[in-house]
């Protein structure tokens, strides 16, 4: 019987480790309906405010939780497209501008202003100069170029303007070919020459035009156009240059997805200016002479852009700039001189130009010569006199032109009451 109170003992110790394993039980059974309790309250406030949104409302919010969630994920492929886009552009960049350049390449042969005029016997020299060299002084007059005779068999013109050097090598061959060489005759002919000419031009810029397929411009732009034929721009003729640079600037174009058009007439006119009479730079001569017929604006700013001298507002301005660059900086194709020589002659043809009496005037021998032609009838001799002074002052003054510059003016009165073809 005595080891009864021991089996008690031990009975009651189980029975308490129960109570307290049942406790233990009961306090995780209650905690976990708390949790469940606390879940049902938060899914059915989310149910209630479900229920308040619309449909558009519930997919913003479904949107916002999946952009939340995988934000990461999408700032990863962000961050892997830009270090691949990184690592492909410039070798993208260098291919769009290699096939560029291929696609530049010309099959058009620029045709520069021949100066000279060959002649089979030299008694024509004589025939040409005329009595007391009147023939010569009218042919240089009419055209505007000075003529050397000096060397056997041939007759050199010299002139900057290649347009003045075409007429004036053109109507010496058909005098020649005509035999009636004096003043009035000399005239008339480089009268109809200059026609042809014009009609030359126009027939060069329509040329033009279509070879970059550019249609229906007005005759007055495609003839201002025709002039690139007789026109460089520091050495390198302005019909190659600007062919060049349109393919270019079309297939960059067409590679990126730019406005094809825009960048078609931006090329074409970018350098208009060069060929316009009037003051100012050729950026701006090209962009008034466009806007007098309309052209569209995005293309008028890509002329006006083209030199940076404003900020591009557009893809298209920055690809006009890119194939000009591209055209005129290839080794080669400029010779920077050229253009400055021609620029100042100009100016000195300019300077006396605005003199009043003054109806024309022409730059020789490299700018050191300058030949006025004066209006009869609004200057008499002793004010021919003083213009000329005047003139030479302002040259020499305004430009740097090595040595003394010489002032011809000429002013002859003619009266002309018949002609006879005997």
């Amino acid at each position: 019987m005595a080891s009864q109170p021991k089996d008690l003992i031990d009975l009651e110790k189980k029975l308490l480790e129960k109570e307290e394993k049942l406790e233990r039980e009961k306090k995780s059974l209650e905690k976990e309906k708390e949790e469940i309790a606390e879940l049902k309250r938060e899914y059915r406030e989310k149910l209630s405010k479900v229920s308040s949104l619309t449909l558009e409302e519930a997919k913003k919010e479904l949107l916002l939780e999946v952009e939340e969630k995988e934000a990461r994920e999408v700032a990863r492929i962000i961050k892997e497209a830009e270090e691949k886009a990184k690592a492909t552009a410039d070798k993208k960049a260098q291919e769009i501008l290699i096939d560029s350049m291929r696609h530049g390449a010309l099959d058009y042969i620029a045709e520069f202003t021949l100066s000279t005029v060959k002649i089979p016997e030299e008694d024509i020299k004589g025939r040409i100069i005329g009595k007391e060299g009147r023939n010569i002084r009218a042919f240089e007059q009419a055209t505007g170029v000075d003529v050397d005779l000096d060397e056997e068999g041939v007759i050199r013109f010299s002139s900057f303007d290649q347009v003045r050097r075409e007429i004036a090598r053109r109507s010496l061959e058909k005098l020649i070919k005509d035999t009636r060489i004096q003043p009035f005759r000399i005239e008339e002919i480089v009268g109809q020459t200059r026609k042809e000419v014009e009609k030359i031009m126009f027939e060069e810029g329509e040329k033009l035009a279509h070879e970059v397929g550019v249609f229906n411009l007005t005759k007055e732009l495609l003839s201002t156009l025709g002039r690139f034929k007789f026109r460089t721009s520091y050495g390198q003729n302005l019909v190659v240059h600007t062919l060049e640079e349109t393919k270019i600037g079309i297939h960059i174009a067409h590679e990126i997805g730019a406005n094809v058009d825009i960048v078609r007439l931006g090329c074409l006119f970018h350098d208009i200016g060069k060929v316009v009479e009037g003051e100012g730079s050729h950026v701006k001569l090209g962009v008034d002479l466009l806007k007098r017929f309309n052209i569209p604006e995005p293309v008028i700013n890509c002329v006006l852009e083209h030199h940076e001298d404003k900020p591009f507002s557009s893809i298209e301005s920055v690809i006009v700039y890119i194939a000009d660059a591209i055209s005129g900086a290839r080794p080669g194709a400029r010779y920077e001189d050229v253009e400055e020589y021609a620029k100042r002659l100009k100016e000195m043809e300019e300077i006396a130009k605005k003199y009043e009496g003054v109806e024309d005037a022409y730059a020789f021998e490299a700018g050191r010569e300058l030949r006025v032609i004066i209006d009869p009838g609004k200057l008499d001799d002793a004010q021919t006199t003083i213009v000329a002074q005047k003139i030479r002052e302002e040259a020499s003054r305004s430009l740097a032109v090595p040595g003394e510059v010489k002032v011809t003016a000429i002013r002859e009165f003619r009266a002309v009451s018949s002609v006879s073809d005997l």
